[in-house]
């Protein structure tokens, strides 16, 4: 079945919607006015339990069928932005200094509500949905949260499927690929010590900024020379911070701040052991001393191979097609959803403009029908009805 025609007619509300949280922005946990939001539709929407509070600020709407199953099937969607000042110029742009919606979660949160309502109109189903939305997707583990909370025990899912925006990818259109998808993720601060001076005098100090520098270099031959070439993996240095602002001091401390992205837990570990040598050994090349802080973050997000296929089938039945995604090396909490269920996570197409996590990037509100399709498309094909 294609688009269904009802989010035809629910487009300009659902485009509303959106358009209020992308207005609103929340960051991480602090998601109170949208999971207020959230739990007000379900319940006008006639859900038959909605649950708030799950992973501190989650919310759970739980959706029966025309007639009773024993399975559920989960449908999940973030509710958090980003702390970035918005450059749209649109007039629904943030009135939240500092804060927008860059990453399109203002489009899933709508979509996934337009998917509600349809689900509590139609219930053309057996068993039980769980629409879920998330807290927290960008850098708190509100996925994390909402699973340590006992979410899949307490609403008895089955399985559970998620879907993202993506940039420059044609609206309309879907891709996915089973196995690992989205990277696994860590975090590290580098704080090299040295002995402050006159810059005239460099031989009277230890520069730290010598020592931090060689180990920016150092650091990119994990990835170039010490992990195998057909394994993926990027650390980037993000930030180097000295505690000098001025023209002729040489600081006494430098600290750097980076990330790490892999596929597999053992080039994970691998790079980490790496890491540790060279900032050790770099340090005292330079003669000074430096202190390692590494934080493993997001596990790799990695789609089940027989739920791969059943979220393309009901991509295909939207769209007519579903393409073949690539690696991606970003992180994506709903890894541990993922974890804790069998289930996968598809890519719907937001049409050519910036690419997330920038100022001037938007959701594409023509997406919307396609998205609630695609939500409607796995409840019903996974929880069908008696012929």
């Amino acid at each position: 079945m294609p688009v269904r025609n009802r989010f035809a007619e629910l487009h300009a509300e659902i485009t509303a919607w959106r358009h209020d949280f992308h207005e609103n922005p929340e960051l991480q946990f602090d998601v109170h006015r949208t999971a207020g939001i959230v739990a007000e539709k379900l319940k006008a929407f006639g859900c038959d339990e909605i649950v708030t509070g799950i992973g501190k600020t989650g919310v759970v709407g739980i959706i029966n069928g025309t007639t009773e199953g024993t399975r559920c099937v989960g449908l999940r969607a973030d509710m958090d932005a980003l702390p970035i000042e918005e450059a749209t110029g649109v007039a629904y742009a943030s009135k939240t200094p500092g804060k927008m919606h860059a990453c399109g979660h203002d489009g899933h949160t709508a979509m996934l509500l337009g998917a509600a309502k349809y689900l509590a109109e139609t219930r053309n189903f057996a068993g039980k949905v769980a629409v879920i939305f998330q807290p927290a997707e960008e850098g708190g583990g509100g996925g994390r949260e909402m699973v340590n909370d006992g979410m899949m025990d307490r609403f008895g899912i089955d399985e559970v499927y998620g879907m993202h925006n993506w940039p420059n990818l044609p609206v309309g259109t879907f891709t996915i690929r089973p196995g690992p998808f989205f990277a696994g993720t860590a975090e590290f601060k580098i704080v090299v010590e040295g002995r402050g001076g006159h810059a005239a005098k460099p031989h009277l100090a230890i520069d730290p900024t010598v020592a931090a520098a060689h180990m920016v270099s150092a650091l990119q031959t994990v990835a170039s020379r010490t992990v195998n070439p057909v394994e993926q993996i990027v650390v980037s240095v993000t930030s180097f911070v000295t505690a000098s602002t001025a023209y002729n001091v040489i600081p006494p401390s430098v600290e750097l701040r980076g990330t790490v992205r892999t596929l597999t837990d053992e080039v994970r570990d691998g790079a980490a052991a790496r890491i540790a040598e060279i900032v050790e050994h770099s340090a005292k090349t330079f003669g000074c001393t430096a202190a390692l802080e590494y934080r493993p973050n997001y596990p790799v997000m990695a789609n089940s191979e027989t739920e791969t296929t059943y979220a393309a089938d009901a991509a295909c039945a939207v769209a007519g097609e579903c393409g073949d995604a690539p690696l991606i090396m970003g992180g994506e909490d709903f890894s541990y959803m993922l974890n804790a269920r069998p289930g996968a996570y598809i890519l719907l197409g937001n049409g050519a403009g910036s690419d997330v996590h920038t100022p001037h990037y938007n959701f594409n509100d023509d997406a919307i029908p396609y998205g609630c399709s695609w939500f409607v498309e796995m409840a019903e094909s996974r929880l069908p009805l008696a012929r």
